[in-house]
């Protein structure tokens, strides 16, 4: 799955929200804190890591590309 940035970055645990893979913002920080979630191949305890072009986040069994959005803006 791909997630298209609409800014410079999105924070991991914006990025679990958005994507209804937590049902609220506590539920996503549990989510990370709790070890469940790995971003470019490392398991990522910081609830507001900066997600930018190009990275990879592991979730369950979901595979998210940070990419551009489709008219190549940030």
């Amino acid at each position: 799955m791909e997630f298209k940035l609409k800014s410079e970055f999105i924070e991991l645990d914006n990025l679990l929200k958005v994507l209804e893979l937590a049902g609220s913002g506590a539920g996503a920080k549990q989510i990370i804190l709790s070890g469940a979630v790995k971003v470019n191949g490392q398991v990522e305890t910081r609830v507001r890591c900066k997600l930018r072009l190009g990275d990879l986040v592991e979730f369950q069994e979901q595979q998210i590309t940070i990419a551009l959005k489709g008219d190549g803006s940030i």
